[in-house]
C-alpha cells in the first residue's frame, strides 16, 4: 500500500467522471476512460472498436472543449485512454487505482463491483464517487479483500477548480487504504481531504444543502425575493459572488434538487428533515426546465435587455429588482475586508437584513453542531468541507466564532434554538470559541481543545512574518526575512499594481539580498498576484503631458526587472490568480517560477491602447529563443509571429501550465496544485537554486527580422484589419509592436542588444501614451473595467 499510483482507471464519462479523468492527467497520470457500448448500433456498427467506444470518446471530447477548462492544457488529454466496459474492462487490473463514476443506481454499481472484484489484484484500490448511496449496500456480496480496499472518494463538481476532496472509509476499509488515498489526493491531486462517515450526502453536500433548503424556506416565510436573497447571502455572509440562488443556477437546478430528495428520502430520523422537502415552486420549475445555466433560464435569465428573474408565485419572468434598501445595505455590509468583520455586521444590522441573516444562519449553525459525530467527528472538516467545497470564506463554525461564540451561543438558548448538549457543555466551561490562537480546535466529544495534526509545507505569509519587523518597506511594497536565507518581497498597492513605491521595493531586495540573504521570493498576497501597472498614474501622466515623469517610470520598471534577472542571489516569482502585464513581466525578471496552478498569466497592455513596456517584450521573445545550440540554423521570424501574435492578440493562459506552453513560464518553473503549499514550495525552490550552485544568467543578444519582418507583419496586420478582425487602431498598435520585436529597422544587421531592445520598447510606448485614442482606451478601462475598440 506505498505504492505510488500511476495509473487511474475511471469507469463513467459523464460530466464527473470526463472531469475525474482530465485532472488525473493534469497529475500526470495515464487514465483508462469507459463507458457502455452505445445502445443505438447497427449490427454493422457493433463490430467498429470505434463505434463502441463513441461515449466515452464522444465525452472526451466535450472535456478538451469545456470552458471553463478542465485540462490544464488540451495536450494533456492525449494521456487518457477511451474504451468501453463490454471490451475494455480487464484493462482496469493494470489500474493502480479504479474510480467508478456511473448512475447512481444501486443495482447496476453492485453489478460492476461484482466484476472487478473477479480482475483486480490486492494492491488495486477501488472507490465509488457516489454522494448517495451507502458503502455497505454497494458492496453487498463482496469478499472481505474487496472491502478492504474500497472507499468513497467524492470529487466536487468542476474537478479540477474545487479543492474538495471527500473520502469515506466503509466498515472494512484498512487504515493503509486509506492512507494511501489521502497521501494520494493531497499530494498528486492538490485536493484538501476531509474525511466523512458514510452518510447520505457525507459532509459538504448535507451542510450546504441544508443551508441552502433553509435560506429558500426561509425566504418564502418572509416574502423576500431571491434578489434580496442573494444580495444578503453572498459576499456579506463570507458567501461567493454567486449566492444562492444564482449558485443554483450554476449547478443545475435538476442536480440540486436529486441531492436534497436522497436526503429527505434517505434521512427519516433526521429531526430536521422536512428542511429537505423541495417546494412546490421548485418542482414546478424542474418540470418545466428552468434548470439554470445547462437550459440558459432558471431563477435568472439573461436578456437582451439585462437579467430578469422569475416571479416563484407566477414562475413568469420579470425585470430583475428587489427591495433597494436590502441591497444598498448588504452592497455596503459586502465591502468590508474581514469575513469575520463583514459576517457579525451582517446580523447586527437593524431591519430585514439582520433579521434575515440571522435567522438563516443561528439554523444553519446549530444543524451544523448537531451533525458533528453523525457525518464527521471534526468541527474543522465541516469548515473545510464547506470552505473547499462550496468556496465558503468562513465554515459554520468559523462564523460562530466570527459572531461571538458566547453571545451567540446564548442568544440561540434564549430563542429556542436546539442545540447539542456538547455545545451547551461548551459555553458552561468558559471556552471562548472553537478556534484557539494557537492552532488548538475544541472537540465537542472529549469536551477540551486538542492539538490538530499541521502539514508544515502549508505555511503562511502571516505566519512567517508575524514575529518579524519588516527588514525592508516602501509605500508600495515590504520585504521579509522568512529564515533559512531566503528574503520575501510582498507588494502593498490596490489589487498589486506595480507604481513607484512597488517598483522601488525591486530594487531595494535586491541590493539587500546580495549583502545579508541568499535567494529572494516574490510572493504578493490578495485575490491576484498583480493585474499590472497602476494605469490611473499612467493615464494622468499622459494627459499632462508628462513625458519625462513617463519616462522615467518606464526606466525604472524595465531596469528593475533586468535589476532582479542579473542579481547575485537567485529570485523566484509565485504567480497566482492574475497575473497580468507588468505582472507577468515582472515574473520574466526572475530566475525561476513556482505558479498556483490557477494561474491566468498574458499581457494585455493592448487592451488599453499600449503595448508592454516593462521589458515584457524583450523578455518574453529572449525566452522563446532560448534552448538553440550554438551553430544551428534557425528562422527567428517564426518565433517573432508567435510571440507578436500572443502580445498583440492580448493572449491569457487559462492556467501555469498553459502558460508554460505559450512562453510566459519555463516549462522548467514549477506548478503548486494547492495554494496552502504555495508559499512552501517557492520557498524551497529558491533554497534548492542557491545552494545548488547559482550563478546570474549572461546577457544576449539575438539577431532578428529587422526591416523585412516589420514589413511581413505589417502586412498581416493590414489583412486582419481589412477582413474586420481588428480596428484601424489596433493596427496602428500591432505594427508599432511589431518594430519592436523586430529590433528595429537596423535588427536583421547585427545581434540586437538587451538595452537596444529596451531603448525601441521604452519609445513606441511612450509613442502610444500621447495617442488621443490610447488615452480613451486608458480611460475607459479605468471606468467600466472593460477593453474599448476604438
Amino acid at each position: 500500500m506505498t505504492k505510488p499510483i500511476r495509473r487511474v482507471g475511471v469507469v463513467g464519462s459523464g460530466v464527473m467522471g470526463s472531469g475525474i479523468a482530465a485532472h488525473m492527467a493534469n497529475a500526470g497520470l495515464d487514465v483508462l476512460l469507459l463507458d457502455i457500448v452505445p445502445r443505438d448500433l447497427s449490427d454493422e456498427a457493433k463490430k467498429s472498436k470505434k463505434a463502441r467506444d463513441r461515449i466515452a470518446a464522444d465525452n472526451l471530447a466535450a472535456t478538451v472543449k469545456a470552458r471553463p477548462a478542465l485540462f490544464f492544457h488540451p495536450s494533456h488529454a492525449a494521456r487518457v485512454t477511451v474504451g468501453n466496459t463490454e471490451d475494455d474492462l480487464a484493462k482496469l487490473a493494470e489500474c493502480d487505482l479504479i474510480i467508478e463514476a456511473i448512475i447512481e443506481n444501486l443495482a447496476i454499481k453492485r453489478s460492476l463491483f461484482e466484476k472487478l472484484e473477479a480482475i483486480t489484484g490486492d494492491e488495486t484500490l477501488v472507490a465509488s464517487n457516489t454522494s448517495g448511496l451507502r458503502i455497505v449496500d454497494m458492496l453487498e456480496g463482496r469478499g472481505a479483500g474487496f472491502r478492504q480496499r474500497f472507499l468513497v472518494m467524492h470529487f466536487f463538481n468542476p474537478v479540477r477548480y474545487m479543492k474538495l476532496l471527500e473520502l469515506v472509509p466503509g466498515p472494512d476499509t484498512s487504515d493503509a487504504v486509506m492512507a494511501r488515498v489521502t497521501r494520494f489526493g493531497r499530494d498528486s491531486l492538490g485536493k484538501g481531504i476531509v474525511v466523512g462517515k458514510d452518510t447520505p450526502n457525507f459532509v459538504g453536500n448535507r451542510i450546504g444543502v441544508h443551508s441552502m433548503m433553509t435560506t429558500i424556506h426561509q425566504m418564502v416565510a418572509d416574502g423576500l425575493t431571491p434578489e434580496d436573497v442573494d444580495a444578503i447571502t453572498g459576499p456579506p455572509m463570507g458567501h461567493p459572488k454567486s449566492a444562492s440562488f444564482r449558485t443554483a443556477d450554476l449547478v443545475g437546478l435538476d442536480t440540486f434538487v436529486h441531492v436534497a430528495k436522497n436526503c429527505y428520502d434517505a434521512l427519516p430520523d433526521d429531526e430536521e428533515r422536512d428542511v429537505f422537502r423541495v417546494p412546490a415552486f421548485v418542482e414546478q420549475m424542474v418540470e418545466r426546465r428552468l434548470l439554470g445555466d445547462k437550459t440558459r433560464a432558471g431563477f435568472y435569465k439573461k436578456t437582451k435587455a439585462g437579467v430578469d428573474t422569475l416571479d416563484l408565485s407566477t414562475l413568469e419572468y420579470r425585470p430583475k429588482g428587489g427591495d433597494e434598501a436590502i441591497a444598498k445595505a448588504a452592497k455596503k455590509i459586502g465591502k468590508v475586508a474581514d469575513p469575520a468583520a463583514r459576517v457579525k455586521q451582517l446580523v447586527a444590522t437593524d431591519g430585514k437584513v439582520g433579521d434575515f441573516a440571522w435567522k438563516v444562519l443561528s439554523k444553519s449553525l446549530a444543524y451544523s453542531a448537531r451533525r458533528v459525530g453523525e457525518i464527521t467527528d471534526d468541527v474543522a472538516a465541516i469548515d473545510e468541507a464547506m470552505r473547499w467545497g462550496y468556496n465558503w470564506e468562513l465554515g459554520p463554525f468559523e462564523t460562530w466564532d466570527a459572531l461571538g461564540f458566547a453571545e451567540t451561543t446564548a442568544r440561540m438558548l434564549a430563542e429556542g434554538v436546539a442545540l447539542p448538549a456538547s455545545v451547551v457543555k461548551m459555553k458552561e466551561s468558559g471556552a471562548t470559541g472553537f478556534y484557539r490562537a494557537d492552532g488548538a480546535v475544541y472537540d465537542l466529544a472529549k469536551g477540551e481543545y486538542v492539538a490538530r495534526p499541521a502539514d508544515p509545507r502549508e505555511v503562511t505569509w502571516e505566519v512567517l512574518t508575524r514575529s518579524n519587523a519588516p527588514v525592508l518597506e516602501t509605500d508600495g511594497g515590504k520585504a521579509f526575512d522568512l529564515g533559512d536565507g531566503v528574503l520575501g518581497v510582498t507588494f502593498t498597492t490596490p489589487y498589486n499594481t506595480i507604481d513607484t513605491g512597488s517598483v522601488q521595493i525591486l530594487w531595494d531586495a535586491a541590493d539587500r539580498a546580495e549583502r545579508d540573504f541568499e535567494a529572494i521570493v516574490i510572493f504578493n498576497q490578495g485575490a491576484n498576484y498583480s493585474v499590472g501597472a497602476n494605469l490611473g498614474s499612467v493615464v494622468m501622466a499622459a494627459m499632462n503631458k508628462q513625458w519625462d515623469d513617463l519616462g522615467r517610470l518606464v526606466d525604472r520598471y524595465q531596469r528593475a526587472t533586468q535589476r532582479l534577472k542579473y542579481a547575485t542571489v537567485p529570485v523566484v516569482g509565485a504567480p497566482f490568480g492574475m497575473t497580468l502585464g507588468g505582472g507577468l513581466e515582472l515574473c520574466f525578471g526572475c530566475d525561476a517560477v513556482q505558479a498556483a496552478a490557477e494561474t491566468y498569466a498574458g499581457l494585455v497592455e493592448v487592451g488599453v491602447g499600449l503595448i508592454p513596456g516593462g521589458a515584457g517584450c524583450m523578455n518574453m521573445l529572449w525566452r522563446a529563443l532560448e534552448g538553440w545550440p550554438e551553430g544551428a540554423t534557425r528562422n527567428t521570424y517564426d518565433v517573432v509571429t508567435q510571440v507578436f501574435k500572443n502580445i498583440a492578440m492580448a493572449s491569457v493562459a487559462t492556467s501555469a501550465v498553459e502558460a508554460q506552453h505559450k512562453g510566459y513560464f519555463r516549462f522548467s518553473d514549477g506548478v503548486s496544485f494547492d495554494r496552502a503549499r504555495h508559499l512552501y514550495e517557492a520557498k524551497q525552490r529558491a533554497i534548492g537554486l542557491a545552494r545548488g550552485g547559482y550563478h546570474p544568467p549572461q546577457p544576449q543578444a539575438h539577431v532578428l527580422p529587422g526591416e523585412s519582418g516589420i514589413a511581413t507583419l505589417a502586412m498581416m496586420v493590414d489583412t486582419l484589419v481589412a477582413g474586420g478582425f481588428a480596428t484601424e487602431y489596433d493596427g496602428v498598435i500591432a505594427k508599432r509592436l511589431g518594430r519592436v520585436l523586430c529590433g528595429g529597422a537596423a535588427g536583421a544587421t547585427h545581434p540586437v542588444t538587451e538595452d537596444e531592445m529596451l531603448a525601441i520598447e521604452k519609445e513606441v510606448f511612450l509613442s502610444l501614451c500621447g495617442e488621443e485614442k490610447s488615452i480613451a482606451r486608458m480611460q475607459h478601462m479605468l471606468t467600466t473595467n472593460k477593453p474599448l475598440r476604438n
